[in-house]
């Protein structure tokens, strides 16, 4: 994968120049540099090419980088994400810094730590250079230009709460092109690192390597609203392109979360909160005033913009910033042709002069009309000046504008809220109503449902009394007919009256 071998061409030029004698390396170093590299890859024996690549036992960085990108890292995806880009341009470092350390490590009076130099030479891999050696033929050096060298050298004064001397920097550094690590090294320790605390040395360092190496865009405390707890909480939180994590402190040692971020993901604020949108749900933040939460608004949107690329955000930046320089210095080419071009126009038109008069009179009509025509483009470029003020006082108005909007809006929001809770406190009320009424309901029906039971009851009884009268009306009847007919009547109503039903089995009367 090209991406990759570009963003760590200048460490594996540092391995390769450690091993190197007068721009070349013999075969059999470059086979344990080739396997270390693999293996880091998930390739193993990508090493044993060499012996057939090219008939010579030694080779040159240019033939060294075509074998890698050829038979190497073409092995990789096409595409890789920001995270593992990383990943694997933090492992090949440290392999070539384990091969060229000893080349930094030694030097007098040093006020900075290994692992100080360790995190300035991941920032020189990433902000410098890789151009041809002057001294050697065929050969490579990687140089940092002296604005990338102002601008490292410029935070890091700053974060050491020093002050900055620009127009001394620019003149320590103005007979040189770029500078190299060892350079770079030597001017932070004996001018602008002396006197000051190792400890708080480390931690600048540290901070600058997270800013430029770990495209660390934003730090800083945050209130987070909690997903099971809906309570805000203080964190620390780290945002990068592709990750936004979050810590109990400063110290960055115990990690709470990760909330990942990519091109899907989208931010807005309300009620003086930040909601930052991903596939899995809404987080909700908090800062402590308005200017910090646009902030954190605008570093989120960068975040989320960089989020889907192959290149990290600072490499974009230096990118962009070499491109501006090579733009400045082809204006600058330009310009130093055309003053050149018209000193041979002005000896032209002195020796005019002295051929004839006529000649002269032309030439300074001709030069008069330039005059009028600068004076012209001077006024117009005034009037442009002028009109681009105006129109950055009506865009700072339409912002206020879309601030007052902004504002007003969201207050529209509330009002929705507020009625939205009004009508859902409605809605519940009127079901509590309504459970009630149908519990009322059922307990009617069950009470009618036990008057059933006992009416069909008392209808049982009632046709059981009715027919134990009955069948004592039928014996009553039989009774008196035997009486009649008996010649001993007391004796047959002795008999009869035993089959008589007993008084006790009579239904009561209802």
């Amino acid at each position: 994968m090209s991406t990759l071998l570009n963003n760590t061409t200048n460490s594996i030029w540092h391995a390769f120049n450690a091993l190197s004698n007068n721009g070349i390396v013999m075969k059999s170093k470059l086979k344990v540099l080739t396997a270390n590299i693999g293996t880091l890859l998930d390739l193993y024996g990508v090493e044993k090419g060499l012996e057939h690549y090219r008939s010579t036992s030694s080779l040159n960085f240019h033939h060294y980088k075509y074998y890698l990108l050829k038979e190497v890292f073409s092995s990789l995806p096409d595409s890789l994400s920001l995270q593992a880009l990383r990943e694997y341009e933090s492992k090949i470092d440290e392999v070539c810094w384990l091969i060229c350390k000893k080349t930094y490590l030694r030097r007098d009076n040093a006020l900075l730590s290994d692992s100080c130099v360790y995190q300035l030479f991941r920032v020189f891999c990433l902000l410098g250079d890789l151009v041809p050696d002057p001294k050697c033929q065929d050969g490579y050096q990687v140089v940092m230009h002296t604005w990338e060298a102002g601008l490292i050298s410029s935070q890091l004064v700053t974060s050491l709460a020093c002050e900055w001397d620009e127009a001394d920097y620019e003149a320590l550094v103005h007979n040189m092109s770029g500078l190299r690590l060892s350079t770079l090294l030597t001017l932070l320790e004996s001018k602008y690192l002396t006197n000051i605390d190792r400890a708080v040395i480390e931690e600048a360092v540290t901070g600058l390597s997270h800013t430029f190496v770990d495209d660390v865009i934003k730090k800083g405390c945050l209130q987070k609203k909690g997903y099971l707890l809906p309570t805000m909480r203080e964190y620390w939180f780290i945002l990068q392109p592709t990750q936004l994590a979050y810590y109990k402190n400063q110290e960055e040692r115990e990690q709470c979360g990760v909330v990942l971020l990519d091109p899907h993901c989208w931010v807005d604020s309300t009620h003086q909160r930040i909601l930052l949108h991903t596939r899995e749900r809404c987080f909700e933040f908090s800062a402590y005033d308005h200017r910090s939460r646009l902030q954190w608004l605008s570093a989120l949107q960068l975040a989320i913009s960089q989020s889907g690329g192959s290149v990290s955000y600072q490499r974009q930046q230096a990118l962009r910033r070499k491109a501006q320089r090579e733009v400045e210095s082809e204006e600058r080419r330009r310009r130093s042709s055309l003053i050149q071009d018209m000193g041979a126009q002005l000896q032209a038109e002195k020796m005019a002069r002295v051929a004839a008069e006529l000649q002269f009179r032309e030439v300074k009509i001709e030069k008069e009309k330039q005059l009028e025509q600068l004076e012209a483009l001077l006024e117009e470029e005034t009037q442009a000046k002028k009109d681009e003020e105006i129109v950055r006082n009506l865009q700072a108005r339409v912002l206020r504008e879309e601030w007052e909007k902004r504002e007003e809006l969201e207050r529209l929001q509330e009002e929705q809220r507020l009625l939205l809770e009004q009508e859902r406190e409605k809605r519940i009320e009127f079901e509590m109503r309504q459970r009630e009424k149908e519990a009322q309901l059922q307990e009617a029906e069950r009470r009618l449902r036990e008057l059933e039971e006992e009416r069909q009851k008392l209808d049982q009884e009632l046709h059981r009394a009715q027919d134990k009268i009955s069948i004592t009306e039928k014996c009553m009847s039989e009774l008196q007919s035997t009486i009649v007919k008996s010649p001993n009547p007391q004796a047959r109503v002795r008999r009869t009256m035993s089959f008589m039903p007993s008084t006790r089995d009579k239904p009561p009367r209802s």
